[in-house]
């Protein structure tokens, strides 16, 4: 299990259309082979800053998997006009925190980031 995170700078007078257009291409990326669910989130000290974290079950299911699909190609399509620069990517391996004493450190429902 690995975690890409993307972080996704917009320009301040598109942000409403990034994320219309987010929810748009969204079923792109959840359809993906190795999808294990992503979690969407703006920066509270810089709101034109989005981050994307998505769960897969491998390395080799996002990059090059997705991202040398069309469906990728159509999800980057679909977002591009927003970017006020490149988004940068990088990956993180499995663990996590846990946000009680009940919860499983190692899951993404643990993270409190991804449904179960």
């Amino acid at each position: 299990m690995i975690y890409e995170i993307a972080l996704l700078p917009v320009h301040n007078e598109h942000i409403e259309k990034f994320r219309r257009a987010f929810a748009e291409v969204a079923p792109l990326l959840s359809r993906a082979k190795g999808y294990g669910g992503h979690f969407l989130a703006q920066g509270i000290e810089t709101p034109q800053l989005f981050h994307l974290i998505v769960r897969w079950q491998s390395l080799e299911d996002h990059t090059p998997g997705f991202e040398a699909s069309e469906d990728h190609r159509m999800f980057m399509m679909g977002l591009q006009e927003y970017f006020s620069e490149e988004p940068r990517v990088y990956h993180i391996g499995g663990a996590a925190f846990a946000t009680g004493e009940h919860d499983d450190p190692n899951s993404a429902v643990g993270m409190g980031m991804l449904a179960p």
